[in-house]
């Protein structure tokens, strides 16, 4: 898989459609250490699940490790909603044109086609969670 294509479907930009006949999700769990590891020039990239389930056409549901000073890419939209779960680190994300600090435990929800973004404000790095979907 190309890069691009792995940033597309970790949220990071516009994720494109499954093609029919797709593998559904398995059940099961997943560690960090199985989950499809890139690293970045701002921050280390899991994938941990991404294609179909039962239910909706496109999943997809990752971290990021984002360095200090970083953002992954500037406030961007998608048909995808999304939320971003924060557990390590302090930023800032922009969602609908507010920008909230935030911390552990805080959690971002963007409606389809709304501009969000995140950047880590913070001296270490900040993780964060990230579940993306299309029924």
């Amino acid at each position: 898989m190309k890069r691009r294509q792995v940033l597309q479907m970790a949220g990071l930009s516009a994720m494109p459609m499954f093609a029919a006949g797709a593998p559904k999700l398995p059940n099961g769990t997943l560690d960090e250490a199985k989950a499809k590891l890139t690293k970045e020039t701002f921050g280390d990239l899991r994938l941990y699940y991404d294609g179909p389930t039962d239910q909706l056409k496109a999943m997809t549901a990752g971290s990021l490790r984002l360095k200090p000073g970083m953002t992954p890419h500037a406030p961007h939209q998608h048909p995808e909603e999304e939320f971003m779960v924060i557990t390590e680190g302090t930023g800032e994300i922009i969602v609908d044109g507010k920008t909230t600090k935030v911390g552990p435990g805080s959690m971002m929800y963007s409606a389809a086609n709304k501009l969000h973004g995140i950047v880590n404000t913070g001296k270490t790095p900040l993780l964060f969670y990230f579940y993306k979907w299309k029924a």
